[in-house]
């Protein structure tokens, strides 16, 4: 169903999660386009530095011959892009407060609920940690004898060899995506903006995707579809796609997520 029903979390009081159609994650992108037009320096300044990182670690990888760490150090945005989004939750959400744009508010909005945010960012990093140790694992089963030419990843990857390697990988990072995609699709924009604690969010999470699966698993595959295009052209395509998706992801919190009274608002600052 997608009537809008309430779907209660725990009990009262606690956060309830709305069901949605299939094609509200374009509205999200709406909105969320609506937030980056608004907050250009903040929206394109840090998808900039973000983009920057993201091809300066896959270079690296690259140039030195990491090969069993390119897998993860891509997919490493799908796992750690909720956290790196703090900021852009913090602009939409002042934005729909009627508060000016501040840069300095929205890098540090993760202190107004350090233990909650710290600790899910903690729950983030280990699952990156847990692929790339699977991934150099992988690479070390299926493609620890094959000999690396001078021209390196390129020939390699290309080879009936790696055929596997990639096709096995592949299908672990993407039911380890998708794994965090359903505990974090609401979890830290909900951190951000109440008081409450992490297994609370988290669940509020899980029931936000199963609720309405058809809409969720087409957001998924709108982050991943970005993220994908980023990075094929050479990250250049991340400095507006990542604002992008993360401004949308906080309207999609607010879409779903409704919350009582009790629950705290945690303020922006002034």
């Amino acid at each position: 169903m997608t009537d809008g029903t309430l779907i209660p979390v725990f009990t009262h009081p606690s956060p309830a999660v709305r069901r949605v159609p299939m094609d509200r994650p374009w509205h999200w992108l709406r909105l969320g386009w609506a937030d980056m037009a608004a907050t250009p320096p903040i929206s394109l300044g840090y998808g900039l530095i973000l983009a920057a990182v993201g091809f300066f670690a896959t270079a690296v990888a690259i140039l030195d011959g990491w090969l069993a760490l390119l897998l993860p150090l891509t997919g490493g945005f799908m796992l750690l892009a909720p956290l790196l989004s703090v900021t852009f939750y913090e602009a939409s959400r002042r934005r729909e407060r009627g508060l000016p744009p501040d840069a300095a508010a929205c890098l540090n909005a993760w202190r107004g609920n350090l233990s909650g945010i710290g600790a899910f960012g903690v729950v983030l990093l280990l699952m990156h940690l847990f692929w790339v140790r699977l991934a150099t694992l992988l690479y070390a089963l299926m493609l620890g004898d094959v000999h690396v030419p001078p021209d390196g990843l390129p020939a390699v990857l290309l080879t009936p060899a790696a055929l596997p390697f990639l096709i096995v990988g592949t299908l672990l990072g993407a039911a380890l995506a998708l794994a965090t995609f359903t505990i974090s699709v609401v979890t830290l924009p909900l951190l951000l903006d109440r008081n409450v604690g992490v297994l609370t969010a988290v669940a509020t999470s899980i029931t936000a995707v199963r609720a309405s699966p058809r809409a969720m698993l087409l957001w998924a595959a709108l982050i991943a579809g970005a993220v994908a295009l980023g990075m094929v052209t050479l990250f250049i395509g991340l400095v507006p796609l990542l604002p992008l998706i993360g401004h949308a992801s906080w309207h999609a919190y607010r879409d779903v997520v409704r919350l009582p009274a009790a629950i705290t608002s945690i303020p922006s600052e002034a």
